[in-house]
């Protein structure tokens, strides 16, 4: 917590999440740009709704795969929080509708579906005892993904259906946290990539390629997902093809995107008040641009910011700084 958020008294950006690991380089981003701010680490306690809430402005950084990390009530703490606060009349960046599409790929592929946006051929399967029968008409090959996840989490692919049935048969497949399954086309990338586009406040900051041949399904772009928690050691995540290099990043700088993507993906954020996010696609060997993913607690990765024209941490500080100078003047 910064000296100016200690009091209480004074207007803050009140930062809420569940992983102070992922909130360093917005600590340091706030510090430098004089934002005063204080985190909200909501893994569980008390909210008292009689209590107004503190002045200032809420950030919701809420994570889908907070339950990864033990976090399992995470959730249900950060709707009540961002419920109450916005109920009290504060300024919320992403907000409780925002929270919504953070945890349930469903809302996200629905959503960019109804802007007219493309995404991935996809079945949804509540309980996974209804999988193998969903699966069986469905052409191959496909992939698995949690409803709820993050870091590509649960995403399995499959070349046939009676490998995904013996996979059940086994015991393995791994449960999704809200018993949502989504069984989707396996889209094969032109070159080995999919992009990541960057937006803070409105405006395109820059886009990412990550490489899914050594990456994988797992391309959170964090330091902390880039290796082996438990040996520090570079892992071949699910999906790659070949294994990572040391000392070699997954992530770069890419600047010959399609413009009209991305302006499809400022209006798509604009219409659903989202205000900070990383949004992914693959473009297919087939000539398809697919959108996959909203990520409205997006992470920043250090190789692209030293590359990168303006720092990802250093914009959304900015950004939430003019946002609380606003609510401080209108008062």
């Amino acid at each position: 917590m910064s000296a100016a958020a200690a009091s209480g008294t004074t207007p803050v950006v009140h930062a809420v999440h569940e992983n102070p690991e992922w909130f360093e380089v917005f600590a340091e981003a706030f510090e430098a740009e004089g934002v005063p701010y204080s985190e909200l680490v909501l893994t569980g306690g008390v909210l008292d709704l009689d209590d107004p809430p503190p002045p200032g402005i809420v950030w919701s950084r809420f994570s889908a795969s907070s339950h990864t990390r033990g976090h399992g009530l995470s959730k249900e703490h950060t709707r009540a929080v961002l419920a109450w606060a916005e109920a009290g009349g504060r300024r919320v960046v992403n907000g409780r509708g925002v929270l919504e599409l953070e945890v349930s790929k469903v809302l996200q592929l629905s959503a960019l579906r109804a802007a007219g946006i493309d995404v991935p051929r996809t079945r949804v399967v509540v309980g996974t005892e209804h999988l193998l029968a969903a699966a069986r008409d469905f052409p191959t090959p496909f992939v698995t993904k949690h409803n709820q996840g993050g870091k590509g989490l649960g995403v399995q692919r499959f070349d046939h259906v009676d490998e995904l049935g013996a996979v059940l048969a086994a015991g393995g497949f791994e449960e999704p946290v809200d018993g949502v399954t989504l069984l989707q086309e396996y889209v094969q990338p032109r070159d080995g990539s999919i992009t990541r586009v960057e937006i803070v406040g409105g405006e395109h900051l820059y886009s990412v390629r990550a490489d899914t041949l050594r990456g994988g399904f797992q391309l959170c772009p964090a330091d902390a997902c880039a290796v082996d928690p438990t040996t520090g050691r570079p892992v071949l995540p699910p999906g790659a093809t070949l294994a990572p290099e040391p000392g070699v990043s997954l992530f770069s700088l890419r600047e010959d995107l399609d413009p009209g993507i991305v302006e499809k993906y400022l209006a798509f954020t604009r219409a659903h008040g989202i205000e900070i996010a990383g949004i992914e696609l693959i473009e297919s060997v087939d000539g398809r641009v697919l959108t996959y993913d909203v990520n409205t607690n997006t992470n920043y990765n250090p190789q692209v910011e030293a590359a990168a024209p303006r720092s990802g941490p250093r914009e959304v500080a900015r950004y939430l700084g003019r946002v609380l100078a606003e609510e401080i003047a209108g008062g």
